[in-house]
C-alpha cells in the first residue's frame, strides 16, 4: 500500500473530531485553506476551470455575469450558495430581489460545473466553493487578475429576499450608503472601489440608467445622447448597453477612466468620481493598471471570506438550487 498524504490524514481526522459535540465550534470555526480539496477532490479546480472557460467562450458575457453572482450571493449572509438556491415553500429565493431579479445570470453554468465535479466526487465540493473559484477563473479568462482562492465552504439549506433586498447595493445608491453597506461586511472603501472595476465588462439594462442618462448633470453630454439610442424615455426597460463602452469584453482598467470623463453608465458607478472621498482611488486605478489588478484580487478574496459556513454547520448540496 502507498504513503498516505498528510494532506488526507489531517482531513480524516478533522471529520473524525467534527462528529463530536465537544468539537463543534471548533469545527464550524475551521478556517478556509487554499488546498482544501487537495486529497479530497484533486481535479475539482480544473475540473470547474474547464466548465467555466467553456461558458465564456460560448457567450463573453457570462464572465461578467459569474463574478456578479460571487459578489451577490456573499453580501447576503456570507458565500454560502444561498442566491442559487430557487424558492421553497420556507423561503423565497434571493433571485427574486430586486437587486437580482431578470438579471442575475449564470445559474445553468456553476449547475453544470457542480454537474461536472460530482461526477467525479460526489458529495464533496460545496456550491458556495464553486461559485467563487468561477470568479476567479471568469477574471482569468476575460484577462483580468488571478488568486489564491480560500475553499472549504458549505452551502446554506435557505435563503432570504428580505435580506438580500436590504444587503445589496442598488444601481442609484449615493457614495455614503455604499461606503457604510461595504463596511458592514468588513470591506473598505478602497476595497469597493476595486470590488466595482467588475464594471469594467458586463452589461446594464436601461431601466437602470435611463433616468442618469435623461435627468442627470454630472453625465458628459455626448455620452448621455448616445445612450439613449438604446434606451428611449419610455419602454425598452430590458434593452442592454455596455458598462464599458470602449473595451466591454477585456477585464482592464478602462472602467475608471470613463468615470473621470462622466460616463459612467449608472448613478452608483459615477459616485466613485464625483468630487467625493473616492476620487483619489479612481485617478490612482486610472493611471496604473497594475494596481487596479492587485487591489482587485485582494479585495476578492476578503468578499469570499466574509462568514463562510464551514467544518459541521451548512451541507454540501446535491444540486445548487434546492437544499439536500
Amino acid at each position: 500500500m502507498g504513503s498516505i498524504s498528510s494532506a488526507y490524514i489531517t482531513t480524516l481526522l478533522m471529520i473524525l473530531l467534527c462528529t463530536s459535540s465537544s468539537m463543534l465550534l471548533v469545527c464550524e470555526g475551521q478556517q478556509l485553506t487554499s488546498n482544501f480539496y487537495d486529497s479530497t477532490c484533486p481535479n475539482a479546480l480544473s475540473t470547474i476551470r474547464t466548465a467555466i472557460r467553456t461558458a465564456i467562450s460560448a457567450e463573453r458575457r457570462m464572465g461578467a455575469s459569474l463574478i456578479r453572482l460571487h459578489f451577490h450571493d456573499c453580501f447576503v449572509n456570507g458565500c454560502d450558495a444561498s442566491l442559487l438556491l430557487d424558492s421553497t415553500s420556507s423561503f423565497e429565493s434571493e433571485q427574486n430581489a430586486i437587486q437580482n431579479i431578470n438579471s442575475a445570470r449564470g445559474f445553468h453554468v456553476i449547475e453544470n460545473a457542480k454537474s461536472r465535479v460530482e461526477s467525479i466526487c460526489p458529495g464533496v465540493v460545496s456550491c458556495s466553493d464553486i461559485l467563487a473559484v468561477a470568479a476567479r477563473d471568469s477574471s482569468v479568462a476575460m484577462g483580468g487578475p488571478s488568486w489564491t482562492v480560500n475553499l472549504g465552504r458549505r452551502d446554506s439549506a435557505t435563503a432570504s429576499k428580505d435580506e438580500a433586498e436590504r444587503e445589496l447595493p442598488l444601481f442609484t445608491a449615493p457614495l455614503d450608503d455604499l461606503i457604510s453597506l461595504f463596511g458592514r461586511k468588513g470591506l473598505s472603501a478602497k476595497d469597493m472601489v476595486a470590488l466595482s472595476g467588475a464594471h469594467t465588462i458586463g452589461q446594464a439594462q436601461c431601466f437602470t440608467f435611463r433616468d442618469r442618462i435623461y435627468n442627470h448633470t454630472n453625465i458628459d453630454a455626448g455620452f448621455a445622447r448616445k445612450r439613449r439610442g438604446n434606451c428611449p424615455s419610455t419602454g425598452g426597460d430590458s434593452n442592454l448597453a455596455a458598462l464599458d463602452l470602449v473595451t466591454p469584453t477585456s477585464f482592464d482598467n478602462n472602467y475608471f477612466k470613463i468615470l473621470m470623463q462622466k460616463k459612467g453608465l449608472l448613478e452608483s458607478d459615477q459616485v466613485l468620481f464625483n468630487g467625493g472621498s473616492t476620487d483619489d482611488i479612481v485617478r490612482s486605478y486610472s493611471n496604473s493598471r497594475s494596481a487596479f489588478y492587485s487591489d482587485f484580487a485582494a479585495a476578492m478574496v476578503k468578499m469570499g471570506d466574509i462568514e463562510p459556513l464551514t467544518g459541521s454547520a451548512g451541507q454540501i448540496r446535491a444540486r445548487c438550487s434546492v437544499p439536500n
